[in-house]
């Protein structure tokens, strides 16, 4: 009798150990992915900014100046030291756009606030946009919809901005718009597609709400 007892301890004690072992196990899991994710972004956001002040310091040393060729040739040798000392993330072509990436995005604040959110791969799909407000617009709706780098791209290349009623209003008018977008993270209805079908498909169903009233 006396070993069955025991027995019967044996597994409540085993199923206990578990139960605590799991509990745990997830607690300590969600400790290490916020900290990986915390440690992510600061690292992410550190890049940025990092990328921001090299594209300054260049533009201010030898961009400012008329003579381009002498410009370029401080950048390849530069360049060229750089990948020496820390690798190939400081090529040319790197060099080149973190210097378009500061004359475009010239508000330090600015560019610490969406690297946040942004990852520097954003900013390097962003900068190929010379417009400014269609740069701003991207922008702004890529930070509230929080999309990928992918789906970036691909509304880029999909031409959304000029499917939008907002790219059809005068400049100060978009501006106003994306001043506002920006304040209030409220996407209006000039911001939505102006796709033909789908304004076709309202204006059927407002043919027929209205003939429901009559």
């Amino acid at each position: 009798m006396a070993k069955q007892k025991h027995t019967g301890l044996v597994k409540v004690q085993k199923g206990k150990t578990e139960q605590v072992t799991r509990h745990l196990f997830t607690e300590i899991r969600f400790l290490v992915e916020e900290t990986r994710t915390r440690v992510a972004q600061a690292v992410n956001s550190n890049l940025v900014i990092l990328n921001w002040n090299i594209g300054t310091l260049i533009r201010k040393n030898i961009l400012d100046e008329e003579r381009a060729e002498y410009g370029k040739k401080i950048l390849h040798a530069l360049s060229e030291q750089l990948i020496a000392e820390y690798g190939k993330g400081f090529t040319y072509s790197a060099l080149s756009r973190m210097i378009t990436f500061s004359r475009l995005f010239p508000n330090v604040k600015i560019v610490a606030t969406l690297s946040q959110q942004f990852g520097w791969s954003h900013f390097i799909e962003l900068i190929t946009l010379e417009n400014d407000l269609k740069r701003d617009f991207y922008t702004e709706m890529c930070r509230i919809e929080r999309w990928s780098v992918r789906k970036l791209r691909n509304k880029i290349a999909g031409m959304l901005f000029e499917r939008t009623a907002i790219s059809k209003k005068p400049d100060n008018l978009i501006k106003q718009e994306l001043k506002s977008l920006r304040e209030e993270d409220r996407i209006t209805a000039d911001l939505v597609f102006k796709d033909p079908y789908f304004l076709d498909f309202l204006g059927l169903i407002w043919i027929q709400f209205t003939y429901l009233l009559t």
